[in-house]
């Protein structure tokens, strides 16, 4: 298949920049094979079933944002904007530097809260970085200097601010790692987790810790050519004998999120089972894919000719989501990180 086929116009308008308050009012596309109802997401409880299971990203979006002074032996300092990416086994991190070209190794970027990062290395368009504190002080010195790292279709309308060290993070984020949100789960407050469980909907957490790769764009015509980045997960042996008992019992499994989502096909077994996992993931989702746990998804409104576009098309069928799209944009739902919410069933 070929890109154009996952494009699609999106006016400027509908991209939001800031979340539905409270989160749960943002409104839900529900797709129940070729049927759509327009709903909001307080309304979830409704469109499922007793017995049924979500399952959530509980990854902890990170504040990778960074900026400081380079200084250099005899030179003078300039600003060096910081995106952290992961960390290595070495104690150390990758991440993008600003600009890269006009940095040299060895040289030290003064950063706010009493942090310093030392350049080490620079390669692949990317840094290796060494900090002045580890462990608990420097996640403190992170958490006061760094800010969110908003998707760029967000940072080009407004910079991060300290509403966004919520807004970007999930009520249930827990193990620090990711530079990018979950973006379905943003929609959950406590009052609708415990709708869902008057309802009798169980709830299993996974982890996928969500990289700056998600935000690259699909640069090949022809999709087969296109390889996706590599992400770190882990689904414990606890989380998958809940999602094997449900599905024994005859619930559903529902991921909330792309990234909940591509976890569990990257560890299901044929028969749709699932063994405790942990590694790196580099799935690619596209349409013929076969979906051997996943019986339905919850999922904000993607990019045009982006990998979660095709995502979608590999669960829906491509003629049914650009359809599904059609709709989201005559009734002018908001759409990307900040935007509203989908659930789509691939059976009515």
């Amino acid at each position: 298949m070929k890109l154009s086929d996952f494009d699609f116009p999106l006016p400027d308008h509908l991209i939001a920049t800031r979340p539905a308050s409270p989160r749960s009012s943002a409104r839900l596309l529900v797709a129940r094979g070729d049927s759509i109802a327009d709903r909001t997401v307080t309304d979830l409880p409704g469109e499922l079933r007793p017995g049924d299971r979500l399952v959530l990203n509980d990854t902890r979006v990170i504040p990778a944002r960074l900026s400081g002074i380079r200084h250099r032996t005899g030179g003078e300092g300039a600003r060096i904007e910081i995106t952290l990416l992961q960390p290595t086994p070495g104690g150390h991190w990758r991440a993008l530097l600003k600009p890269l070209k006009k940095v040299r190794d060895g040289e030290t970027i003064d950063l706010p809260a009493g942090l310093t990062a030392t350049v080490e290395t620079r390669d692949d368009g990317q840094a290796t970085l060494s900090f002045n504190l580890e462990g608990a002080a420097f996640d403190a010195a992170l958490a006061e200097a760094g800010n969110m790292p908003l998707p760029p279709y967000i940072e080009a309308r407004r910079k991060a601010d300290a509403r966004d060290k919520t807004d970007y993070q999930t009520v249930w984020a827990r193990n620090d790692g990711a530079v990018a949100a979950p973006t379905a789960s943003l929609h959950f407050d406590e009052p609708l987790l415990q709708a869902l469980a008057d309802r009798g909907v169980g709830f299993t957490h996974v982890t996928l810790h969500i990289g700056a790769g998600t935000f690259l764009p699909v640069k090949v015509d022809d999709i087969a050519d296109h390889r996706m980045h590599a992400e770190w997960g882990r689904i414990s042996p606890e989380a998958a004998d809940e999602i094997n008992a449900t599905r024994a019992a005859g619930g559903r499994i529902i991921p909330v999120g792309t990234t909940a989502l591509r976890l569990l096909e990257s560890a299901a077994r044929d028969d749709g089972t699932l063994a405790p996992w942990t590694g790196e993931t580099d799935i690619f989702i596209t349409p013929g894919f076969r979906f051997r746990i996943t019986d339905a998804l919850m999922t904000n409104f993607h990019l045009p000719k982006s990998t979660l576009m095709m995502l979608v098309s590999a669960l829906m069928g491509r003629d049914r989501i650009m359809a599904i799209y059609a709709h989201a944009l005559r009734e002018e739902y908001r759409f990307f990180s900040y935007g509203d919410a989908s659930i789509l069933f691939p059976e009515a």
